[in-house]
């Protein structure tokens, strides 16, 4: 089964060092404004977003609609789609 794409958003408590500390394994930010708490990282195919005094905990985003449906009945994962134009959210718009 092909499992698509999917990113890991961590809820840090320090933007500017996490930054810092995925850098050194090659993450580059590609989205995201550090001034405002959030930013997306990039390395290939690999993407982690930080997010400072947003979220409570870490999270894993899964963007195929075979994965997330069945997720969602096997696990009973709480789902929402996003229609947000800015913001964090805006960068996984379907």
């Amino acid at each position: 089964m092909e499992l698509g794409t999917f990113s890991i958003s961590l809820a840090v408590k320090d933007i500017a060092a996490s930054r810092a500390f995925c850098e050194k394994f090659g993450f580059r930010a590609f989205a995201g404004d550090a001034s405002k708490h959030w930013l997306i990282l990039k390395n290939g195919p690999h993407v982690i977003g930080l997010f400072q005094g947003m979220f409570e905990k870490n999270s894993l985003t899964v963007k195929t609609q075979y994965v997330h449906r069945r997720s969602r009945s096997a696990a009973r994962i709480e789902s929402t789609r996003c229609t947000a134009s800015t913001g964090p959210a805006s960068v996984y718009r379907n």
